[in-house]
């Protein structure tokens, strides 16, 4: 019987935000998600930091990733890029870069 090839062996890809890309074929994605407080009820906004390969360096900060797990590439690196979903605009990309210089 034949399966359905849209549903076989289909990667879950991941949508975030590119947060720092200062390493060589490396940038940490902040993946964000919304869960409900278990007694409260108060919905909370919760992020995680995921290092990602990017090969050829494409992503820059601010920008709009999908990215899906892969094999260990090293110690903290267990996702690789697919693609860029959307580019940051130039002036969110020189705000970060301010926040990110060191204060004087």
């Amino acid at each position: 019987m034949a399966e359905n090839p849209s549903n076989s062996n289909k990667i879950q890809e991941t949508v975030g935000v590119v947060a720092s890309s200062r390493g060589n074929k490396t940038c940490v994605v902040l993946v964000e998600r919304v869960t409900s407080h278990p007694m409260y009820g108060k919905i909370l906004r919760r992020h995680t930091r995921l290092a990602v390969h990017d090969p050829q360096n494409t992503a820059a900060a601010g920008d709009t990733v999908a990215i899906v797990p892969c094999r260990p590439i090293s110690k903290q690196k267990h996702y690789r890029l697919v693609r860029v979903v959307k580019r940051a605009t130039l002036a969110q990309q020189q705000a970060q870069q301010q926040a990110s210089a060191p204060q004087a």
